[in-house]
């Protein structure tokens, strides 16, 4: 048989936690109120409150992509639009989703290494009162960026300071918010509390769930309707037991962070090895569990024979590689060692 291929593609390859498995495990005994109402989905709801401030409302969704859209849904009427970069995952990555479910016009701002500028903000806030033309309600912004990059505190906060400034909305698409908390040495609520975040998209299977991502508001009115939206959007789960067991082993014992610090550790110590090749170019800043690099197009052929990752930009001949809680130092070796021979 042949050997497996291994992974540099996403995060989403990776294999779930041995603790949120065991967590799963150990929520499958006997009946539990299905559609939230039960113990486990109340303790996990707590736990989020512990680490977001208690008066965070939380709602259990299936994937990122219902998240960012049902979040949308909650913080946009139909002519309304968001601003976000270009290659924002809302944009690049969701088939069309927040226009076709949510109903909102995107607005896209030129990003520099994945971040928007405030000059790329106000460059869209036009028109406003006119009925004749969309209007500008929130602003989403990923932490970490789709290119792996991460907001410091002072440019999350000088962002919503513009945003408020002008009556946005902020929207926070934060799939791999723990790897940029690991990367700022920070905890999450600090980041939220900077970025002046009203709804945040807080992601758990790209580190260590098998599916399962949050809703959480901190701004009440926007959660007052989101019971009918999250099931309207197909997000509402019958067993969310399953969901609320994963949460609460993620964030217990600082495991989410954990997690996120050894993808981020393996994609600089990738980052230390790839840099001592000539022929390779990493393209932006390594900050969080992603490299981007330009390699020849015949060594991408060569090393996709035993192993997966993504041609990000044809063009360029520019790649993604990207680590997870389980990558480990021996698998960087292999692929690095096979670009030298």
């Amino acid at each position: 048989m042949e050997s497996p291929k291994i992974n540099f593609a996403s995060d989403n390859y990776a294999g779930v936690h041995p603790a949120v498995m065991q967590a799963m495990v150990e929520v499958n005994q006997g009946p539990a109120v299905a559609y939230g109402g039960d113990e486990y989905t109340a303790a996990a709801i707590q736990q989020f409150k512990q680490h977001l401030g208690d008066t965070a409302e939380v709602f259990f969704v299936f994937n990122g992509t219902g998240a960012n859209v049902s979040a949308l849904c909650a913080m946009t009427q139909s002519h309304e639009a968001v601003i976000c970069a270009e290659k924002a995952h809302i944009q690049v990555d969701e088939c069309g989703a927040p226009e076709k479910i949510a109903g909102c016009k995107l607005l896209l701002v030129p990003d520099i290494q994945g971040k928007i500028t405030i000059e790329g903000m106000q460059a869209q806030l036009q028109r406003i009162g006119d009925q004749h033309h969309v209007q500008a309600r929130v602003v989403s912004i990923s932490q970490s960026t789709e290119y792996g990059t991460v907001y410091t505190l002072n440019e999350l906060q000088e962002l919503a300071a513009f945003a408020k400034e002008h009556g946005l909305y902020v929207h926070m698409d934060g799939a791999r918010l723990a790897n940029a908390a690991a990367s700022l040495q920070t905890d999450l609520k600090t980041i939220v509390d900077a970025a002046g975040v009203d709804v945040l998209s807080f992601g758990g299977t790209k580190n260590g769930m098998m599916l399962g991502e949050a809703v959480v508001f901190f701004t009440p009115l926007l959660a007052k309707s989101f019971l009918y939206m999250r099931k309207q959007n197909m997000q509402l789960a019958s067993k969310m037991r399953f969901i609320s067991a994963q949460f609460q082993a993620l964030l217990s014992n600082d495991l989410s962070l954990k997690n996120a610090r050894h993808a981020n550790a393996m994609a600089q110590y990738l980052a230390q090895g790839l840099g001592k090749i000539n022929s390779i170019q990493i393209t932006h800043p390594v900050h969080a569990n992603a490299i981007f690099a330009i390699m020849p197009p015949a060594l991408i052929e060569k090393l996709h024979t035993r192993y997966h990752f993504h041609v990000w930009d044809e063009r360029l001949s520019e790649v993604r590689l990207m680590t997870s809680f389980n990558t480990q130092p021996e698998e960087i070796d292999a692929f690095v060692r096979d670009i030298i021979e």
